[in-house]
């Protein structure tokens, strides 16, 4: 089957594509004008408007840069949006007639608007930094607002909000954010979905636009879905977005009254979106990429647009490209390095620059293998909608090297309709092995292209592409492969197949890790690495590894183990017959491999532990004499590569800073390493490491790349997705709802959030695209809270951050001195100072500082990058401070901030050192995004006395020594995710202790992150779901509930307050004193 075989997958989104190509679609972030007269909105990146009418389009902004998020201005003249055009998002203004923008704010923070006041000022969404007041956890986005010609921004509030309405009489509707989930996500009930709030000012205290804990706070919605994006014309009746049908549709309702809401539109399978409204109460939104107004009382009209305009985006662009190769082969004479870069196949010089391109595809190719006299190269390819193998071949005879080749000819080795990858030539080069259904090990006669599974799919699981490894014996008899039987996911052995017998043979059998193993000694012994012996991490994942090797040759063990005197006498008694030998005649004849015989029994007798130190290993490989074991390493702050003399212990660091997988020559002379972007070769001998260079010419078609990786995560999900059922939607019918927005993408940011909208119809967990887009710019930051209601020239310091740059550098600075200048430049009343400090983290800054009642002063100092672990060990201290007031310090409190190794050892070093005293402890899960850390935290809080340890009658500790043996409970919230969801299940299934806050949605899968053939791109896969054995259902989307009920309300949190906090202390004392 030859290379123009098309793409089954391809065909079908290029022909629904086809079919929508005369209106435009993707039509988002639409703003209708407040006269109701016209609509903006965002298409390929640019701000267009259109009459409310519908007609043709006009294209207000040109700029190259993403331009997105337009709003009006009261008297619909003009358009603030968001733009990237100088790199971090920033608010600019535009006329409605189309001109050069005005730019409002300039803080590399990502700022986008919300709402305009009546006045003109802009509120907006940015992450900075809360008021020091703010009781919640650090790190969200606040609001803030800007005059309608810019200036310095005000807080508007602390709280992370989603979605404001500004209310004609002062009053505020705003859209909540209590945690993190893909804001695309759909078709989900649980605790952490948006709700509508109204904010009341308290009367007459202050003229401004803010949220604060002076006024009064109602959740006007009880829906537990989604309720999203207030808008209202007149203050009285509202209208909103909300799930409660099973798709976003728009619902009104009457502000601050408890009436149901009432059903305005009844779309069906896509949800509207990106709602807004004219003064007239005409309401615009999106829907299936189009745009639809609705009149009082009327039915949604969709807005018939047309726009006219060139395309940017080119078809095809050429690069040179001299990095990021993602794979790469050793040719079997060393002469060719084959890589891939962005998904194409190239083969370069292993001597010079000199590269050539093998394929030239929009998918992505991967895996590379050559043919054992070179002229073959194989690889994976996905095609036809699957993964398959392909291969392309020399076809001069006067070509040696695929390098300077004139003529090459590809075809597909497997069959079209399959999932196979990961090919490996087998040595003597009459059959290749490579990966079927992910997981089975599948071996093709390449003469008579019959297949055998060797391994089947269900002995293994495939977590991510490329974590399955198996390696031919050298006589290509055999197969080492990872094995994962009987529920081993997470600690592998290492299998031997019989490719003659079709026998499997378990040879680590460890109930540890075992992996990356290689053939050694020729065959008559194997070498690997495992984490048995190593210093394991406290809790959750990782460990310290060795290299072993097993041997399945008992002379090839007995020679290996021989001491120098030992291999002396050999070599003397030797010393005659090699003398007789030498007198023959020695014709070249091609050496056959030695046909191996394994003696698998004793095998654990005949293994040895080859490296001295355990640690954190890279690759290995062991010599074909025996003699040395090159390894990496991390002993500093680097990955190093070392060498093992294996006949004298002595182990070298060769060369610093080796990070990547071996590929040895075959004669041992070089190592070949790629370091997945990059391929260098080490001469063993002198240590010399050189870089070999490359420089390919890629065909980037940016269009045709997006098709392939729509079609590529859309067959990810239905391959490995956690429900094999993937929820009972339509996922056929979905592919093609979305497939049809392709023609009218041309960027990352849209085809991000269209990829977003697509998965976000899996109603699951750990799931969306992203997009890595990075401006380049950092602010420095001097370690301090401002007073946000100070009006005058320069900041006043409200409280000095312990920790930061001014607490550490200039400690004599106090809460209520005043920040006049920057690097001499004076800080104005009402103008914005923040790029005094752009670009300046880590660098020397001058700061002129007025100290209360004193003269002013210049400090020299080096801003820092981030507050965020100042910010956040403060807030742990301050409720660590809270629970010893309220408790009269009989109560410890720990937070746990991830589900990792670092979170556990603070909370274990706390529990069992600081808090030993303490009659119980509160332990904090909020605000934790996850990791492996359930089962340890729940035997750390599990443990029960059973011993006492007196000596003479002095107490000195109790066993179990390692364990909290008295009475726990666990604060939850909405914002727990994924790890930190399973622990309250864990901790409640248990019977530990109670929980204490607001309920946890369950999030509780493991996720695969894969990153695309464009490296900006990711996307999540839940596809590991954890069953309750308990209920025999799994943890995804189920809630699970406190026994004690406490939510932290928006007042109280402004205050500085933690009710939940308050009760869990509440709970510990009645506990305590109930014992």
């Amino acid at each position: 089957m030859k290379k123009t075989l098309l793409s089954v997958l391809a065909i079908t989104v290029s022909a629904i594509m086809a079919t929508a190509q005369d209106a435009p679609l993707w039509l988002r972030k639409n703003s209708i004008s407040p006269d109701g007269e016209q609509i903006a909105f965002t298409y390929k990146g640019n701000i267009y408007v259109v009459d409310a009418e519908g007609g043709l389009a006009r294209q207000i902004t040109t700029n190259p840069a993403y331009d997105t998020d337009p709003m009006w201005t009261p008297d619909s003249k003009e358009i603030v949006f968001a733009s990237y055009r100088e790199k971090s998002k920033d608010i600019y203004k535009v006329a409605a007639t189309g001109g050069v923008p005005v730019r409002l704010t300039s803080h590399p923070a990502a700022e986008t608007p919300m709402a305009v006041s009546k006045d003109g000022s802009v509120i907006y969404s940015a992450k900075i930094q809360g008021d020091a007041q703010y009781g919640d956890f650090p790190g969200e986005a606040q609001l803030y607002i800007i005059g309608a010609e810019g200036g310095r921004p005000e807080m508007v509030t602390s709280l992370p909000v989603s979605n404001i309405c500004l209310l004609p009489d002062g009053r505020i509707i705003y859209e909540d954010y209590k945690g993190y989930e893909d804001p695309f996500r759909k078709h989900h009930t649980s605790s952490v979905t948006r709700d509508l709030w109204l904010y009341t000012p308290q009367n007459g205290s202050d003229t401004k636009i803010r949220i604060s804990h002076e006024g009064s706070f109602a959740k006007i919605t009880a829906f537990e879905g989604e309720d999203r994006n207030p808008v209202s014309a007149d203050g009285k009746t509202y209208y909103f977005l909300s799930e409660q049908d099973g798709t976003f549709n728009v619902y009104k309702a009457k502000a601050g009254q408890d009436d149901t809401a009432e059903q305005i539109t009844f779309f069906k399978g896509n949800p509207a979106r990106y709602l807004s409204i004219a003064d007239n109460g005409t309401i615009c939104l999106s829907y299936d990429g189009e745009l639809y107004t609705i009149k009082s009382g009327g039915q949604p009209e969709k807005v018939d647009i047309r726009i006219v305009t060139d395309q940017i985006e080119r078809e095809a662009e050429l690069r040179t490209m001299t990095s990021g190769a993602t794979h790469m082969a050793v040719s079997p004479d060393g002469k060719e390095i084959a890589i891939v870069i962005r998904g194409d196949v190239f083969v370069t010089s292993a001597d010079y620059k000199t590269t050539q391109r093998i394929t030239n595809t929009p998918e992505q190719e991967r895996s590379l293998t050559f043919s054992k006299d070179g002229r073959t190269l194989y690889y994976a390819a996905e095609r036809n909608g699957h993964w398959g193998i392909w291969k392309t071949s020399l076809v001069n005879k006067e070509d040696k090297m695929f390098t300077y080749a004139v003529k090459m000819e590809e075809e597909m080795v497997t069959k079209p309709g399959e999932t196979c990858f990961q090919p490996m030539v087998s040595p003597d080069g009459k059959s290749i092995a490579y990966l079927k259904d992910r997981t089975a090990i599948a071996v093709m006669d390449l003469k008579s292209g019959k297949e055998k599974i060797v391994l089947d799919k269900s002995i293994n699981y495939s977590y991510t592409d490329g974590d399955q490894a198996f390696e031919w014996s050298p006589d290509s008899r055999y197969i080492l492969c990872n094995y994962q039987a009987n529920g081993g996911w997470n600690n592998e052995d290492v299998a031997l197949i019989d490719l003659e017998t079709g026998e499997i043979t378990d040879l680590t059998e460890s109930g540890y890790s075992d992996g990356g193993f290689r053939w050694a000694l020729k065959g008559k012994a194997m070498t690997w690495t495992s984490d048995k012996n190593g210093y394991r991490s406290h809790g959750s994942w990782g460990a310290d590894r060795d290299v072993y090797i097993m041997f399945f040759d008992g002379k090839a063990y007995t020679d290996f183990i021989k001491d120098k005197e030992d291999k002396d006498i050999d070599k003397m008694m030797a010393g005659d017959k090699k003398e007789k030998k030498g007198k023959k005649d020695t014709a070249k004849v091609e050496k056959k491999e030695e046909k191996l015989v394994l003696d698998l029994d004793d095998r654990r007798d005949r293994t040895i532990k080859l490296t001295r130190f355990s640690g954190r290993l890279g690759d290995h490989y062991l010599t074909q004499d025996g003699k040395k074991l090159y390894y990496t390493t991390r002993l500093e702050r680097s990955m190093d590569l070392c060498v093992l003399n294996i006949e004298d212990n002595s182990i070298k660091v060769l060369i610093k800073g080796v990070m990547g997988s071996f590929y040895p020559s075959s004669d041992d002379k070089f190592i070949y390493v790629h370091s997945g972007t990059g391929v260098s070769k080490i001469n063993t001998s002198t240590g010399k490491k050189e870089s070999i260079p490359f420089s390919g010419e890629f065909e980037y078609k940016p269009a045709k790349e997006r098709e392939y990786i729509f079609s590529h995560i859309w067959k990810q999900v239905d391959e490995k997705f956690y429900d094999p059922e993937i929820h009972g939607i339509d996922w056929e019918g979905y592919r093609e709802t979305y497939a049809k927005f392709l023609p009218h993408i041309d960027n990352n940011f849209d085809f991000q959030e269209m990829l977003s909208e697509m998965l976000g119809e899996l109603n699951g967990s750990h799931t969306g695209a992203r997009y890595s887009y990075r401006s380049g710019y950092t602010i420095g930051t001097l370690g301090a809270f401002y007073d946000n209601d100070y009006d005058g020239d320069g900041l006043k310091i409200k409280e000095i951050i312990k920790g930061g740059a001014l607490y550490l550098q200039h400690p004599d600075v106090k809460a209520g001195d005043v920040i006049t200048a920057i690097n001499g430049e004076e800080i104005k009343a009402g103008e914005d100072w923040s790029h005094m400090l752009k670009g300046k983290a880590g660098k020397k800054t001058v700061i002129t500082v007025k100290p209360k009642g004193k003269k002013e002063q210049e400090l020299f100092i080096e801003p820092g990058f981030t507050d965020y672990r100042q910010l956040y060990n403060r807030w742990v201290e301050q409720r660590a401070q809270m629970v010893k007031e309220m408790s009269g310090g009989r109560i410890g409190y720990v937070h746990v901030e991830g589900m990792d190794s670092e979170s556990f050892r603070r909370v274990y070093s706390d529990l069992l050192g600081k808090y030993r005293t303490c009659e119980a402890v509160i332990v904090d899960t909020r605000h934790n995004g996850g990791g492996w850390l359930h089962d340890d935290l729940a035997t750390l809080l599990a443990g029960q006395a059973y011993i006492r340890f007196e000596p003479r009658g002095q107490y000195i500790g109790t066993e179990p020594y390692s364990k909290w043996t008295k009475p726990s409970c666990v604060l939850i919230g909405e914002d727990n995710y994924s790890d930190a969801s399973g622990f309250p299940y864990v901790y409640k299934t248990l019977g530990i202790g109670k929980l204490i806050g607001a309920p946890v949605p369950g999030t509780m899968t493991a996720v695969w992150w894969e990153t695309q053939i464009d490296p900006s791109i990711v996307f999540g896969i839940p596809q590991v779901g954890s069953v309750g054995t308990k209920e025999g259902r799994y943890l995804e989307n189920m809630q699970v509930e406190p026994d004690i009920l406490v939510y932290n309300d928006p007042a109280s949190v402004l205050r500085g307050e933690d009710k939940q906090l308050e009760a869990a202390v509440k709970e510990m004392l009645k506990t305590i004193d109930n014992k």
